[in-house]
């Protein structure tokens, strides 16, 4: 009854599986909250989950983050010390077909999850991003400090405003917040709306895979264990409100005005998006059918971390080859689809 209380919103997804994970081999009592939405294969969400429930230490409820009596009552019977919500509608493609459903689950969504780590006084309130807030911006690598506001998706949007809405909580009823930037994260159990595993299916099954604005793309392909392995050691790095702009260091994003952060997690690498490619082929032992396209409505030529901030709070630096990292997916997609 001692162990430390956390509640992961999306603990069904990707990067909540693999979060949740981690958590329960480091002691902590994980209780996930997922709406097993069917945005992607429902099947291989409730694999994610029954493999976690085989841990005593794990519980779950499935329900929207918008079903606010749902959600409180669950927070209430749980009384969480720390939150990691990850829980969001995801993809920048589809963004463009249906915003709505992004500002239901990830305005309004967030709204209730903030208010139940108001409610219980939680720890420290840990919540996701993403590098799509750095928009338009075109200096790289991207810091923390720099000034964000040219989002190109509605996606991106949204996720800039709950960074706003938790700062202001932050500021007014002093939660330890930090929020955290993703860059492009990847690996086994990933979505299959993502590059990744687009890739790979198409290579395989023989169909052409589309790469768009002609391949002349980068990306900071981020492994999802180390990923999480940043989130769990950020969780001991609560911010902590400073008493003047003096007591900010250089290149830390902590609020002047509350215990608020914002923290890159990536890899620090920029890796062409043809190399990539290349690596899955490798992996597979054959050539991709390649259909190159112009640029996606919305999306950006180029993403690249510095996270020398996430060293400074944790020690820690993500470092997984790209080609590791893809081995790795490659491995486990031929063993889950049986190919």
């Amino acid at each position: 009854m001692g162990k430390r209380k956390v509640l992961v919103t999306g603990s069904a997804g990707f990067i909540g599986y693999h979060l949740s994970k981690l958590l329960l081999e480091d002691g902590f009592r994980v209780h996930g909250f997922d709406g097993m939405t069917d945005y992607y294969d429902v099947t291989l969400k409730q694999r994610r989950h029954q493999m976690l429930l085989q841990n005593e230490g794990f519980t779950a409820t499935e329900g929207m983050l918008e079903d606010l009596e749902l959600f409180d009552q669950m927070a209430d019977d749980f009384a969480p010390d720390i939150i990691v919500h990850l829980a969001a509608q995801a993809g920048v493609r589809y963004s463009l077909e249906n915003p709505r459903a992004y500002i239901d689950s990830n305005v309004v969504g967030t709204f209730n999850v903030m208010e139940a780590a108001r409610r219980h006084k939680v720890d420290h309130l840990l919540m996701a991003s993403t590098s799509s807030v750095y928009g338009a911006n075109d200096e790289m690598p991207f810091t923390e400090t720099e000034k964000a506001d040219t989002q190109l998706t509605i996606y991106a949007a949204t996720k800039k405003a709950n960074e706003s809405m938790a700062h202001s909580y932050a500021h007014l009823w002093n939660i330890p917040s930090t929020m955290f930037r993703f860059f492009t994260v990847y690996g086994p159990w990933g979505r299959p709306d993502m590059a990744l595993f687009k890739f790979t299916k198409g290579i395989i099954d023989g169909t052409p895979i589309d790469i768009y604005n002609n391949g002349d793309m980068f990306r900071d392909f981020t492994y999802v264990e180390d990923l999480v392995r940043g989130i769990r050691l950020l969780i001991d790095s609560p911010p902590v409100r400073p008493e003047s702009k003096d007591d900010i260091e250089e290149g830390d994003s902590l609020s002047p005005a509350a215990p608020y952060r914002v923290v890159n997690v990536g890899n620090s690498d920029k890796v062409r998006l043809m190399d990539f490619v290349e690596a899955i082929e490798d992996a597979l032992g054959k050539k991709a059918l390649r259909n190159y396209m112009e640029m996606q409505k919305g999306d950006v030529p180029a993403t690249w971390a510095d996270a020398t901030l996430l060293h400074r709070l944790t020690g820690y630096r993500p470092a997984t080859d790209f080609r590791d990292g893809v081995n790795q997916f490659v491995a486990w997609y031929r063993d889950y689809y049986k190919v």
